[in-house]
């Protein structure tokens, strides 16, 4: 049985009730990319932009910044050839001055529109993410 039932092929949620593990397993039975990057270190924007960069092996080039972030997630990875789906954990976002609701918001929609993105493709891209 599908660990997905009830979860759409191109959403952004919450983690709630998905264990990491069972996520990770789940990608590797439906054959897509499991990414993932744990952020509890980071208390700015720019350091959870570097720690994405780093835990999803994005170019040295990387800008560290939303619009960079958009383009390694749609236009990069689209390019390297056909993808077979995305499971992604955001692990521990931050909730500290530098990283403020805002900040995050911004990411998550980052998110939201790279699943937008990989929808009109036809390719699945689940993303869960927790707060610290």
């Amino acid at each position: 049985m599908s660990l997905f039932k009830t979860v759409p092929p191109n959403v952004v949620q919450s983690i709630r009730a998905f264990r990491v593990s069972d996520l990770q397993a789940e990608a590797a039975r439906l054959g897509q990319h499991f990414l993932y990057v744990h952020c509890a270190e980071a208390t700015t924007k720019q350091q959870v932009l570097a720690c994405i960069a780093q835990a999803f092996h994005f170019p040295k080039y990387f800008g560290k910044n939303f619009d960079a972030l958009a383009d390694c997630l749609t236009d990069l990875t689209y390019k390297a050839g056909p993808q077979p789906g995305f499971i992604v954990v955001l692990e521990q976002l931050p909730n500290t001055p530098k990283c403020d609701k805002e900040a995050r918001e911004i990411l998550l929609d980052v998110f939201r529109d790279s699943a937008d993105f990989w929808a009109e493709k036809k390719v699945a891209f689940r993303v869960f993410y927790s707060f610290q």
